[in-house]
């Protein structure tokens, strides 16, 4: 049964707009996070135009002497270091790590200047943060400079009116943005009532311009959907390629132990027995010779029940539901098994299958006291499904030192669920789903290949 989790307080807002949904935004520090990110954009962006300026006239001045064409060609490279503070400067808005904060570009394949200035060349990223540092520097920052002079220091100067004519004014007159003249002191407390109420309008919009400038930022300089399905498309074929490797490689240490290692043992266990015959009877000779023998007899049986561990030879020459069969007859408590499997699996799943159904029948033989276990299962509608169940006493965990948290893994590699029902009292129930079609022709189905066996054989 999952737990219930615990009762926490409502979630502070995790972006401005959101922020601005609140009815106590003015309350808030989102207005003055808000000003800070337009603030800083303003300066960053104006200092960006300055250094693209000088970067772009000492190109062309040293292109003269061939000097500057460095320069000139490494011009795409300027949106690099401003998107890379765009990133930081986005946590102002969106605070915490998340896809609005990630680097979208590639690690070079190699090390070096040449593999680095190659990458980032071909990568659709660099281009794309290019074109926002041009439109920082040629519009961007103007546009915020304007919008927080509007929302911010005309509705101060407003508010300021009665200090303005009491001091400057003398009293008598005070000059509001220079176009309003007042020259009473109703008129100067009724204008900085208005300036109260024009801040709080300026704040509401300077979050909704921080937030559409953060929309804007994040559109050109982070990764796009595209980028990051691709991404996990790749990794999710890496982890097929692993496994396949994986097993192939246990396949290739089981023959190797087969036909290298267990042949001498074999001869060596049969020179030793010929040795006896030939020895005299109740001799020490003939003693050393036979405990020889036996040793030898006992290292090549532990070899075969390891090389049957890594590898069982019957999963590959007849598939899995001899080889869950050959586990049953191991297992130290009886086991009854309902498994029927018309055509061969893809290896990987047949020997991710294999292993689950031998580890649980080992901690049913270990930790359940059971009297009996079952295996079942079949292959239906473009899945294998699996179960194995006890009659012990249950209580069993998959998290706390059962050994399937590795095998859970192995099947979620394959596309595939494995889950435990194991109540206290029992009985204990595992089943493993995964998804696959016959490879044999003759037995595929008409339904559609799923996915994760079509690189799988």
């Amino acid at each position: 049964m999952t737990p219930r989790p615990p009762r926490t307080a409502p979630s502070a807002p995790a972006s401005v707009w959101q922020a601005l949904a609140r009815p106590h935004y003015l309350l808030s520090p989102w207005p003055w996070r808000a000003a800070a990110y337009l603030l800083t954009g303003t300066l960053s962006g104006a200092v960006v135009l300055v250094g693209l300026m000088i970067w772009a006239a000492a190109g062309a001045v040293l292109a003269i002497g061939l000097v500057g064409l460095p320069l000139l060609a490494a011009l795409p490279l300027a949106g690099l270091p401003v998107a890379a503070l765009e990133r930081r400067r986005l946590r102002l808005i969106d605070p915490g790590d998340g896809p609005a904060t990630d680097d979208p570009h590639d690690e070079p394949p190699a090390p070096g200047l040449r593999s680095w200035l190659t990458t980032r060349l071909r990568e659709p990223a660099t281009w794309r943060e290019l074109g926002h540092t041009l439109l920082t520097a040629g519009l961007l920052w103007p546009a915020e400079a304007l919008l927080l002079t509007t929302a911010l220091a005309a509705p101060a100067a407003v508010i300021a009116t009665p200090l303005l004519m009491a001091t400057a004014g003398e009293g008598r007159e005070a000059k509001v943005l220079k176009a309003w003249t007042v020259t009473d002191w109703p008129t100067a407390w009724a204008a900085a009532a208005l300036g109260v109420l024009l801040l709080a309008a300026g704040a509401y919009a300077l979050g909704a311009a921080a937030g559409a400038r953060a929309a804007l930022t994040r559109l050109l300089i982070t990764p796009d959907d595209g980028d990051q399905h691709a991404r996990v498309v790749e990794l999710t074929r890496s982890r097929a390629r692993l496994v396949d490797a994986f097993e192939t490689e246990r396949r290739r240490v089981e023959r190797d132990l087969h036909d290298g290692a267990q042949q001498r043992l074999v001869a060596l266990t049969m020179s030793l027995g010929l040795a006896r015959l030939d020895a005299p009877p109740g001799g020490p000779l003939a003693e050393q010779l036979a405990r020889a023998h036996e040793e030898a007899g006992a290292a090549l049986a532990e070899l075969r029940e390891l090389i049957h561990g890594i590898h069982p030879k019957v999963l590959a020459d007849y598939g899995l539901e001899a080889a869950v069969a050959d586990a049953a007859d191991r297992s130290p408590v009886p086991v009854d098994v309902d498994l029927t499997l018309p055509c061969r699996l893809p290896r990987t799943v047949e020997s991710a299958a294999y292993f689950v159904v031998r580890e649980a029948l080992a901690n049913v033989a270990r930790h359940s006291g059971a009297g009996r276990a079952r295996v079942g299962g079949g292959h239906h509608d473009g899945r294998l499904s699996l179960e194995v169940e006890d009659d012990g006493h249950g209580g069993a965990d998959a998290d706390h030192g059962t050994g399937l948290t590795g095998l859970a893994d192995r099947v979620s590699v394959l596309d595939g669920r494995l889950t435990l029902t194991s109540p206290p009292g029992g009985p204990t129930l595992l089943r493993v789903e995964i998804p696959c079609e016959p490879t044999e022709p003759a037995c595929v189905s008409s339904s559609p290949r799923t996915a994760s066996c079509s690189a799988t054989d």
